[in-house]
């Protein structure tokens, strides 16, 4: 039987989610409905998708009986509100990165997904990507002997975007790429704390983070080191450090699709969009809608490709470079 989806949010990542839903079998997963805030553009989106169901409220996807599995898709200034919407309405939910603005929201979300017995995960796409899951299992083998040393950087000049500089829009480089990094690391270091972590950065006038530089130590004495900039482009790629050779995880890192491992190189090509896309491999969204799927079948309450408590460290990290570097959001006083 398919998995009925829902769609919050009639904006861009919307739209590429459902492009990407079209590469998947029909009969594994369905779009049900559209919802936004505006009638006129849920169902001018659900024309274009071939959506049958279309919605003005995000209060009427939440009361339909015949969606299993919401996505996501507004602006993260609204994913602790909205969120907690369809989960205390007993709604599966997967939910865009990031998760929310600062650590306190995310531990509500997950206690609210706890407390109604409902599946919820970050949609930290990266975790779903035949590359990550590649690197997963050399790291699980230990092909590169004892990792040392990881790296990752993104840099995307998008200075010219409201929602990247806009304070009120939850701007800045690290939620909105810096925690691709971020994840990158977690996922190395088999989703271990931090002992230590050091950012510098530099701000726009409206105060929120324009590039960061983040060294983090691990036990055993391991490095990681992230840098991250919407000011300016960077290479995009991870690479992690072993005793006996190199993983690189080629750019764009955050959905890859080459590999390089000790000199040997492989390829994961994507499926190609049947209308065009907004982001960067996009269609690769259709991995995060299929890892839902298996673990809704498996009765799971989270994802063990994005476990709910790495998603709350993620977020306790980025808690602390903001603070390191200056950024304060109205939402960390409430």
């Amino acid at each position: 039987m398919a998995t009925r989806w829902g769609l919050c949010g009639a904006g861009k990542i919307s739209h590429d989610f459902s492009v990407a839903m079209k590469t998947l079998p029909p009969g594994d997963h369905q779009i049900a409905v559209i919802a936004s805030r505006s009638l006129e553009s849920a169902e001018e989106f659900a024309r274009k998708h071939g959506i049958p169901k279309a919605y003005g409220s995000y209060e009427e996807l939440a009361k339909d009986p015949d969606v299993d599995v919401v996505y996501l898709g507004v602006l993260h200034t609204e994913h602790w509100r909205v969120g907690l919407l369809f989960l205390n309405a007993g709604k599966n939910v997967l939910c865009e990165k990031p998760f929310a603005m600062n650590s306190r929201q995310v531990k509500e979300l997950v206690a609210a997904a706890k407390k109604n017995k409902v599946f919820l995960m970050e949609a930290i796409w990266s975790r779903c990507f035949p590359a990550h899951a590649e690197v997963r299992r050399l790291l699980g083998e230990e092909a590169v002997g004892e990792v040392k040393l990881v790296k990752a950087d993104f840099g995307s000049p998008q200075l010219h975007i409201p929602r990247s500089v806009k304070k009120e829009l939850g701007g800045g480089a690290l939620l909105d790429i810096g925690v691709y990094c971020l994840q990158f690391v977690l996922m190395a270091f088999d989703g271990e704390r931090p002992e230590s972590i050091q950012a510098t950065g530099v701000l726009l006038d409206s105060g929120v983070d324009e590039s960061i530089v983040v060294v983090m130590r691990f036990s055993r004495n391991r490095i990681a080191f992230c840098s991250f900039s919407i000011a300016a482009r960077l290479p995009n790629d991870a690479v992690i450090s072993g005793t006996e050779g190199l993983i690189k995880v080629l750019g764009p890192m955050h959905c890859p699709t080459t590999l390089v491992v000790k000199d040997i190189e492989s390829v994961y090509p994507l499926p190609e969009p049947c209308l065009p896309l907004n982001f960067t491999n996009s269609t690769g969204l259709r991995y995060e809608a299929e890892e839902v799927r298996q673990c809704l079948l498996q009765g799971l309450k989270e994802s063990p490709r994005m476990p709910l408590g790495e998603s709350v460290l993620l977020t306790e990290i980025m808690d602390e470079i903001r603070k390191q570097v200056g950024v304060v959001f109205h939402q960390d006083s409430q």
